[in-house]
């Protein structure tokens, strides 16, 4: 069982509460991070701009992705190019499709050929990789987010997809996938093991890396605690 360390696979942390990306920041294998502009309702920001300018002060030396929000291209770009103003530190997520289905593949060509290092995500197949590889500006650093999780959610095996899309990355030297919406810790060593770049991690996952190699019959022990536990307290009685 390889341990934390030994992983070749940079671990991204997921999320918006200001808190928990501070304490994510302490971990030294925490490389980067990722938020949405779901994660960032979620943690009840109201102000884009402020609150993504003081997490950059508070985080001032790993990659951090902020999404643009708009769904017309314009507005995206606009907001793109603002959004990578604010620290070049900053990778700018831009969504495969906006919400008419239409691609974004003409923007994130102007976008990367303009030195914008671009996050592209919501990515589910191998054909938005292919077509968004060939859009990436070779010079210009990019992360590509092939969605995993999600697939696997579907009832298909993420893994043939994820080994297929780090061959089309082959032609961007600076184009680096990630391993988006994992659902389990497996999920990290997964990632390594085929060698994709990066994972998205979000909190509840990172909390388990502490289990890694964990004695399973001990684990076992522990699980038969909890259920008597919970029950006496429950105060169950037959």
């Amino acid at each position: 069982m390889q341990t934390i360390n030994n992983l070749k696979v940079k671990i991204f942390a997921d999320g918006a509460d200001k808190a928990g990306m501070l304490e994510m920041y302490r971990k030294p294998y925490v490389k980067g991070f990722t938020t949405n502009p779901s994660l960032m309702r979620k943690a009840g920001i109201s102000d884009y701009r402020a609150f993504a300018k003081e997490i950059l002060r508070e985080i001032p030396d790993r990659s951090i992705s902020f999404e643009v929000f708009s769904d017309e291209f314009n507005e995206m770009e606009r907001q793109a190019h603002e959004i990578a103003g604010w620290s070049d530190q900053v990778y700018v997520k831009i969504p495969v499709m906006n919400t008419r289905r239409e691609p974004s593949y003409d923007l994130i060509r102007r976008l990367s050929h303009d030195g914008v290092k671009l996050n592209v995500t919501a990515l589910m197949t191998l054909e938005q990789v292919e077509q968004v590889v060939s859009s990436l500006y070779k010079k210009t650093p990019s992360y590509v987010s092939l969605f995993a999780g999600r697939i696997a959610d579907t009832g298909r095996d993420p893994l043939p997809l994820m080994t297929a899309a780090l061959k089309l990355l082959q032609t961007s030297p600076r184009a680096e996938l990630i391993w988006a919406s994992p659902r389990q810790l497996l999920n990290i060593f997964e990632a390594d093991d085929i060698g994709c770049h990066i994972i998205t991690v979000t909190p509840d996952i990172i909390k388990k890396l502490s289990q890694i190699g964990y004695d399973l019959t001990d684990f076992s022990l522990d699980t038969v605690k909890m259920f008597h536990r919970d029950a006496r307290e429950a105060g169950f009685s037959l």
